[in-house]
């Protein structure tokens, strides 16, 4: 048994290395992708591009302008003398926001009155609208502050605050709240998903295109061992896909790493149950290499809408959620973000991984008894 099983490896590893580019897709790819996603996914607003339009020039509303540039989420790119100018600059894409300050500002500052700004925000992002909207309050809020501060204590004479709370907040698990400690870990297992089932879904139907299936059918090996032949050299790959990604989450990334490496192995091992059965199964019912692609492709994308890695699956309907379950990818999410960032343990995860067992057991059993040694 352990003679044909180790037959059925080499032969496997001797298939996939001596092809350049697999070995560059297997090695190289990965590492490019999670570099380039890492810093491509992610939702801070930051530096968002603005645009002032400063009918009052005065010295308060060069301030007010100021204070919004150095907030760091603002960018002032232009300084526009039209109104009209702005919703060219929006429609052209060149910015995203516009401050509109009008006559009358610092005037109606100095006589206590409300002095009114204009906030012009892109809404074709409705989440980065929000978020801008929210900061610009916060920031013109803060001036106002200060400017009630300042006027009565001319008046008074003497310093004078007003009482108010006191909000001392604290962040758990994200301090600087990074969006990227978020999602460079969903990244991770997005690759091991699609590197893995892409590598199994074409492992049977190659031998079958290539016309060395005739030659198994004729060796002694079991069903179950070609398939633990097919498998095991693509669960080394992914164990090796995880960990060059998460070395080079933690080192490169600043990703914090709070739970236990051997937990993420041991959860590892039953997602890639998962994800080796359900590339097994299209390949036993894929008659092509393209037709594996195609189906693989059409089994991870909406694997990946529905996984929560950016829509959170509870603003999904009860019925999309209820399909969420069968989805490997989602579980996992829980699992890697709840060992990098939470650094949880068993005790917390072992229904997520309780769910990943039982659905790869339950796809392999269906992908073992889909191929027929004689009839394949």
């Amino acid at each position: 048994m352990f003679t044909r099983l180790r037959t059925m490896l080499v032969k496997e590893f001797t298939q996939i290395l001596r092809d350049p580019k697999m070995r560059v897709v297997i090695l190289l790819v990965p590492m490019v992708q999670i570099i380039i996603f890492g810093y491509a996914v992610n939702t801070d607003v930051r530096q968002i591009a603005t645009a002032i339009c400063d009918f009052d020039n005065s010295t308060a509303s060069r301030e007010l302008a100021a204070r919004l540039e150095q907030s760091g989420y603002f960018a002032i790119v232009r300084r526009v003398g039209d109104a009209g100018e702005i919703r060219a600059l929006i429609d052209q894409g060149r910015i995203k926001a516009a401050v509109q300050i009008n006559h009358g500002f610092a005037a109606a500052i100095e006589a206590g009155r409300t002095a009114p700004v204009q906030l012009i925000v892109d809404g074709t992002d409705a989440n980065t609208a929000r978020i801008v909207l929210s900061h610009a309050v916060k920031i013109a809020g803060s001036y106002g502050d200060q400017l009630l501060l300042e006027r009565e204590t001319r008046r008074r004479g003497a310093v004078w605050r007003p009482v108010e709370p006191e909000l001392r907040s604290r962040t758990w698990f994200n301090e600087n709240l990074e969006s990227r400690n978020y999602y460079v870990p969903g990244v991770m297992a997005q690759l091991v998903l699609i590197v893995t089932m892409m590598l199994s879904a074409m492992s049977v139907v190659r031998e079958r295109e290539i016309g060395t299936m005739e030659q198994i059918v004729v060796t002694p090996i079991r069903r179950w061992e070609f398939i633990l032949g097919k498998t095991l050299p693509f669960a080394l790959i992914g164990y090796l896909n995880v960990a060059m990604v998460t070395t080079l989450a933690t080192f490169w990334f600043d990703i914090p790493i709070r739970g236990n490496l051997l937990l993420l192995g041991l959860a590892t091992g039953v997602y890639l149950l998962s994800t080796l059965g359900f590339g097994l199964f299209i390949s036993t019912v894929s008659r092509s290499q393209q037709q594996a692609m195609m189906s693989a492709f059409m089994f991870t994308f909406p694997a990946m809408l529905l996984s929560g890695f950016a829509f959170p699956v509870e603003n999904m309907p009860e019925s999309i959620q209820a399909l969420t379950w069968i989805n490997p990818l989602r579980h996992y999410l829980v699992i890697v973000r709840g060992i990098f960032l939470k650094g949880v343990g068993f005790e917390v995860l072992w229904p997520q991984i309780a769910v990943l067992a039982v659905l790869g057991g339950g796809i392999l059993s269906i992908a073992v008894y889909r191929f027929r040694k004689t009839g394949a």
